[in-house]
């Protein structure tokens, strides 16, 4: 390195740029940018998933804010605010994903939504979240177009991030004078879940007025006429059709509801080369139907794969993350649904929603990690959490008002497990809005001005960045192995191992201001050089310790190849 530094110093001379020596930061990011890097794996089982509702984090095509007349007056952020995907792909372009070290984006669907508002209980609501869909084969105006989502996929692979699509095979949207409800053979419309029984939490409707999809259902059924007389004003009812044909004739398959949805679902797959999904309201759904859904889902990734050869990532199967609700860690891999257990990563899924970091995280560290590395590296071993401390329906998140910021980085990035970062949580957006009902407090507009123009929103930005670029250039975090080496000050390693890919770093908590001597004995030997990428800092190990001199209060050591 600083070889290749006197080199860059003499060349500069040479050519007659002036006061080089002035400018040490500019010669730093040369060296670094032409210095090689050792390739780093993607692991799910550690990935850094940025999760977004399309609708509140950034409005990339204003023309686009408002289609089918939905221009009624709704409750407090309970309409379309006008984010949009080319508002993504903005993001993307811009290095802002990258430079938080996101390796995964997951947003909210984007397939065409009711076109009325509705009101539950809650106020005047438009579908701006995504959940209601009216037509599973069209991407909803508000959200963009296929080509957004074309585009969207392969910018993001350009910047080795994977893109997983929200998906929702439980219900349609709710009925309106604008939207009709799906015929009976296609949905139920009552009882109302009660959530004390198997049955009485998959053959119902999740709250009034959400029509549930016979998911449990073999019998055939035709297609809705208001389905299809959408298609043929459209323009595309032959070609559905025929696709439809085709997706029957080579499953097999009945024509059952559950499978018309799969074959809409996968169809993304299929044309855009999606990475994964994450699936809506898991445990609301007979399990085998997941099943038939990971079924298709790989049948289109590896279909995707061998058409477009030049565009594959990296060998890793297509991947399923469910949302069963309540579902957590502590459990192992078994849901319980009080007459019955239901373990829900034998039918499809790679990895669940954990929702118990939000209440663990008021343990201490090493408690919540030595837990964590154990139950992944036993009972759910070969499977995977994806952890979460703030969501889009999670009224009870850890630090609701925003005032653990720098802690709730810590948990969330360094516990074992896959992180989900939601919108937000790296600039610590409001999660209480004033005049809000239910989830709409949770679903502000991202808060860019903040970002943009305060201080300390800037200093808890960088500490996301910070943690989270180390997380994805180290599988180890998430996907390794945790073992502490020291109690006081508190340090600890972490260790993974795939076939030649070795990766191991040791990390620092709550350290003390100014001098600070970290144990690395029996882990780094002696002679051993460490860079720590939080202070920028080079370090020896001697005597089994590195010292460090800061005023920060975690070190994350690394091995510079």
């Amino acid at each position: 390195m600083r070889k290749l530094l006197t080199v860059m110093l003499v060349l500069s001379a040479i050519f007659g740029c002036k006061k080089a020596e002035k400018k040490p930061q500019k010669q730093d990011l040369i060296v670094e940018d032409i210095t090689p890097k050792k390739q780093v794996p993607f692991v799910w089982e550690g990935a850094n998933v940025y999760f977004l509702l399309t609708d509140r984090f950034n409005n990339g095509n204003p023309d686009k804010d408002v289609s089918f007349e939905r221009t009624e007056e709704t409750a407090v952020l309970r309409g379309f605010e006008g984010g949009d995907m080319q508002g993504i792909i903005q993001k993307i372009e811009e290095g802002y994903f990258t430079d938080l070290g996101i390796n995964a984006i997951w947003f909210t669907p984007v397939v065409e939504q009711i076109h009325a508002a509705t009101d539950e209980g809650t106020g005047n609501t438009y579908a701006y979240h995504g959940y209601w869909a009216k037509d599973w084969t069209a991407i909803d105006p508000n959200f963009g177009t296929r080509k957004d989502l074309e585009k969207l996929v392969k910018t993001a692979h350009a910047k080795g991030i994977r893109v997983l699509l929200d998906v929702v095979l439980n219900h349609t949207g709710p009925v309106t004078e604008k939207d009709p409800v799906w015929p009976s053979e296609w949905v139920r419309t009552d009882p109302v879940c009660e959530f004390t029984t198997y049955e009485n939490t998959t053959a119902c409707t999740l709250v009034k007025n959400l029509p549930d999809i016979l998911t449990e259902s073999d019998k055939a059924v035709e297609l809705p006429d208001a389905l299809l007389a959408k298609w043929k004003e459209e323009g595309r009812l032959s070609q559905e059709l025929d696709e439809l044909q085709l997706f029957f004739e080579r499953t097999g398959y009945p024509r059952a509801p559950r499978f018309y949805i799969i074959k809409w679902l996968t169809d993304y797959i299929n044309d855009f080369g999606v990475d994964g999904f994450r699936v809506d309201t898991v445990k609301h759904v007979n399990e085998n139907a997941w099943s038939d859904l990971y079924n298709e889902a790989t049948y289109a990734f590896e279909t995707w794969k061998k058409k477009h050869p030049d565009q594959i990532l990296d060998d890793n199967p297509f991947y399923m993350v469910g949302e069963v609700y309540n579902y957590g860690i502590s459990g192992g891999r078994e849901f319980n649904f009080g007459d019955k257990k239901i373990d829900f990563f034998d039918y499809g899924f790679k990895s669940l929603i954990n929702f118990d970091l939000k209440v663990d995280a008021n343990d201490d560290y090493e408690k919540v990690f030595k837990k964590y590395s154990k139950l992944l590296h036993t009972k759910l071993k070969g499977k995977s959490v994806l952890n979460y401390l703030t969501s889009h329906d999670d009224g009870s998140p850890f630090d609701k008002e925003r005032k653990r910021p720098i802690r709730s980085a810590n948990m969330l990035l360094l516990t074992p497990g896959a992180s989900q970062v939601y919108y937000g949580d790296e600039t610590s957006r409001s999660l209480v809005i004033e005049g809000t009902e239910g989830d709409a407090t949770l679903r502000s507009f991202m808060n860019w001005e903040d970002l943009d123009s305060l201080p300390q929103t800037q200093k808890i930005h960088k500490h996301w960045q910070k943690l989270g670029k180390f997380r994805r250039d180290h599988p180890a975090i998430g996907a390794g192995k945790h073992k502490r080496l020291s109690k006081s000050p508190y340090v600890f390693s972490r260790t993974y191992a795939n076939g030649d890919y070795k990766d191991k770093v040791v990390i620092g908590l709550d350290l003390p201001k100014g001098e600070k001597s970290l144990s690395v004995k029996g882990f780094f030997g002696d002679g051993t050089m460490l860079f720590d990428t939080y202070s920028g800092a080079e370090v020896m190990v001697s005597k089994g310790k590195v010292t460090l001199e800061n005023d920060y209060d975690i070190a994350l050591l690394e091995l510079r190849e």
